[in-house]
């Protein structure tokens, strides 16, 4: 179940049964019921046939941090009702065959009681809430997860960390009217990425934020941008309208510009591709924040700030 997230997660948007069966090397069959579980435990959501991302803690299950990704199913699994009752169940009776019966007559579940218990047993090991006592016995573990809590309150803490400085970047103007999923989070990763030493990961993702940003400031300002991909074409179209001065349409031309060279490849007027320096991931995040707030100064018609 954990790696047909984390497919989900990469690919980013919706993903197909048959995407998760090919990414995780699992049959068909196995990726479509270990997505329906997700389902069930909140992490994934039905987007027609496909699947997509219904839970912040999605992005733990896609990193190598393998105790962050049990203490975030751990958290995950004690607010799923038949996985607390099968815990309590093998506090009477540490038979996991017994309490996977008591549970799936309780919640009058129709999936076979071995399938049942196959299902919580692993999830219960994997995220280090029960443990094996030998004998198809297992007991409810309460040693080591406060070491995997505090990897994942670090993760978070660096998540919500980066999402509060960016929107203090930003300011309340900006945050009040951005998108949070197309605009604030890639900016909080674009700063991730930076501290990372990621440049070109920090360019495309802020960049990202600020072509989101411009296309909901033209539906607000009524400048059609709806045939004009990426930034500097967006930012043609404003100009064109006249609803930005020539100063905040050429500094968006330089964040346009420098997101080009970090997602086209080769560019033919040099014949090769851009290296991105790390100092360009950082200060590219700091001036795509300058120039939100700037371009929602000018929306507001409060006097010009760059």
């Amino acid at each position: 179940m954990v790696a047909t997230v984390e497919a989900v997660f990469v690919k980013g948007g919706a993903a197909s049964p048959q995407f998760a069966a090919d990414f995780c090397q699992l049959s068909l069959d196995q990726a479509s019921a270990a997505m329906e579980l997700a389902v069930d435990l909140g992490l994934l959501r039905k987007a027609g046939k496909n699947f997509e991302a219904a839970s912040p803690l999605c992005r733990f299950f896609a990193t190598s941090d393998q105790m962050g990704k049990a203490a975030a199913l751990r958290l995950i699994l004690e607010a799923y009702e038949p996985f607390v009752f099968f815990q309590q169940s093998l506090a009477r009776t540490p038979q996991a065959s017994t309490a996977a019966q008591q549970t799936q007559v309780f919640f009058e579940l129709s999936e076979h009681r071995e399938e049942i218990k196959e299902t919580l047993v692993s999830l219960g090991t994997y995220s280090q809430a029960i443990e094996s006592a030998g004998g198809g016995q297992y007991g409810v573990k309460t040693t080591q997860f406060g070491d995997s809590l505090a990897r994942l309150a670090a993760a978070c803490a660096d998540v919500a960390g980066a999402e509060t400085a960016i929107r203090n970047l930003v300011g309340p103007d900006v945050e009040n009217v951005s998108d949070r999923v197309s605009v604030i989070v890639p900016l909080a990763d674009a700063l991730l990425a930076a501290r990372d030493g990621d440049g070109r990961a920090a360019v495309l993702n802020a960049g990202n934020a600020v072509e989101s940003y411009l296309e909901a400031l033209a539906g607000r300002a009524g400048v059609n941008v709806g045939s004009a991909p990426g930034i500097n074409a967006k930012l043609d179209r404003f100009d064109q309208a006249g609803a930005l001065p020539k100063k905040l349409i050429f500094i968006g031309k330089y964040l346009g510009h420098a997101r080009n060279a970090a997602d086209h490849g080769v560019d033919p007027e040099v014949g090769g591709a851009w290296s991105i320096r790390i100092q360009t991931g950082h200060e590219y995040v700091h001036v795509a924040c300058s120039f939100l707030a700037s371009v929602r100064l000018r929306e507001l018609q409060r006097p010009p700030s760059l």
